[in-house]
């Protein structure tokens, strides 16, 4: 079954799958004329403007990018990035850095499509995503693909969103801890049902607290690595520039990696981190509280700006100028390896991030799943959701999760594709409404 599965997950996460992803991403980049990389200042003013409502909506704009951010820094950022640039080099870490650079464009389309078509549920919610885009956008006759983005949602958020970071959870503090996986368990059913009980409303303010001190201090402490070591960060990064285009000999416990190597293994892991293209971030900008789909796009494009080309940066850097990356370990081991050769306790300050990052990654993959649910089968299917979201969560701590690993990243590329395709054909929508939000004025 594994062996099936990895050659599944080959085909869907294969050349095809990566090339598409990064041309949605330039096709959009060129047809919003680079606003996505010219207005970062603006998006960053709108950002801290952003934490009062600005118009219609559920939550606060502000509270929008943190409840993205909460299901986007995750593993990703830490396991993600070490498995990238230890099968792929250093090199891997500058693809990371490209498919970043044309994923925000990917993720302000993303917000403006789904704030411009969003829906109120009866409960009084402001809802919308794919499913919704492709529907109201491409016609009825596109329902079909909506229908199908929603069912690999739902399905995919129980393994990437849920058994795979409660699993982590546990690995990580039983083996920096001791702390017994039953303790894990019940700690983390507690505190996830509490607060999906509380709605989108809860998960949002969580998140709005929880996003920003969980990501400053990881960023703080990877930054003491790299500024500990700045005499070799100008070498670092001559090493991932040449490593980018060149292949990378073996040397210490690194087996060596072609170019092709270092640039799907940096895209994917990029991709897998900032999750621009696969359509859930957009589940969660169309509840904000904003007058125009525009100025919601310009703060979403910042979930991968700050997910990808800043936190994902520092481990890449505190990887490399550490040595880590030529070391034996591999995975979270090798974050844990540059942060411990730094700072005291460095392995259980890489531990207790990847604790916090998971937690907020189940609790912002719920609010997708529950919208994915709601589409299918109406608002009555959320709590019965969420109770099967909290059941999940202790067989993700006990169960082996080879096989839902792979599951789990197939119906990830499952639901990008259906997102691509409606990108694509509402890519002249999206650079309409963006001339008409900056030609009115000078922003």
């Amino acid at each position: 079954m594994t062996v099936f599965l990895n050659s599944i997950s080959s085909v869907v996460w294969g050349p095809l799958m990566l090339g598409l992803i990064l041309g949605v991403g330039l096709l959009l980049t060129l047809r919003i004329r680079f606003i996505s990389l010219r207005k970062i200042p603006y998006a960053f003013k709108q950002l801290l403007s952003g934490r009062q409502p600005v118009g219609e909506g559920t939550i606060a704009p502000f509270n929008a990018l943190m409840l993205s951010l909460s299901a986007t820094i995750g593993t990703g950022n830490i396991v993600g990035v070490a498995t990238a640039i230890g099968l792929g080099g250093p090199g891997a870490l500058f693809w990371m850095w490209c498919s970043a650079l044309l994923g925000m464009a990917t993720k302000y389309a993303e917000a403006v499509c789904a704030v411009h078509f969003r829906e109120k549920s009866i409960t009084g919610n402001h809802v919308g995503g794919p499913m919704y885009y492709i529907r109201k956008g491409l016609g009825q006759r596109w329902a079909p693909l909506a229908i199908l983005f929603a069912i690999f949602g739902a399905c995919a958020g129980f393994g990437i969103g849920n058994m795979v970071q409660a699993n982590s959870v546990a690995d990580a503090l039983q083996n920096s801890f001791g702390l017994a996986r039953w303790v894990t368990a019940g700690a983390l059913v507690v505190l996830v049902g509490v607060v999906l009980l509380g709605g989108v409303q809860r998960v949002a303010d969580v998140a709005k607290h929880l996003v920003p001190v969980m990501a400053i201090s990881y960023v703080a402490a990877g930054l003491i690595v790299v500024v500990v070591n700045i005499a070799l960060v100008p070498e670092a990064l001559s090493l991932i520039l040449k490593s980018a285009f060149t292949p990378v000999a073996a040397q210490g416990g690194f087996a060596g990696a072609a170019v092709a190597l270092a640039i799907q293994m940096g895209i994917a892991r990029g991709v897998f981190s900032n999750e621009a293209g696969l359509g859930s971030a957009p589940m969660a900008h169309a509840a904000a509280a904003t007058d125009n789909p525009v100025r919601q796009g310009t703060v979403a494009m910042l979930g991968t700006f700050i997910d990808t080309i800043i936190v994902c940066s520092i481990t890449g850097l505190a990887i490399i100028v550490s040595g880590a990356w030529a070391g034996e370990a591999n995975g979270a081991a090798m974050s844990q390896a540059a942060f411990d050769s730094v700072l005291p306790y460095g392995d259980k300050i890489v531990s207790l991030a990847l604790v916090v990052f998971a937690f907020t990654t189940i609790l912002g993959w719920s609010y997708y799943g529950e919208r994915c649910v709601e589409y299918l089968f109406g608002p009555k299917a959320i709590t019965p959701f969420r109770v099967l979201w909290v059941l999940a969560i202790p067989a993700g701590v006990f169960l082996s999760l080879k096989v839902v690993w792979i599951l789990a990243d197939i119906l990830n590329g499952l639901m990008a594709i259906p997102n691509l395709i409606a990108l694509i054909l509402l890519s002249g929508l999206v650079a309409r409404l963006t001339r008409e939000y900056y030609g009115k004025t000078s922003k």
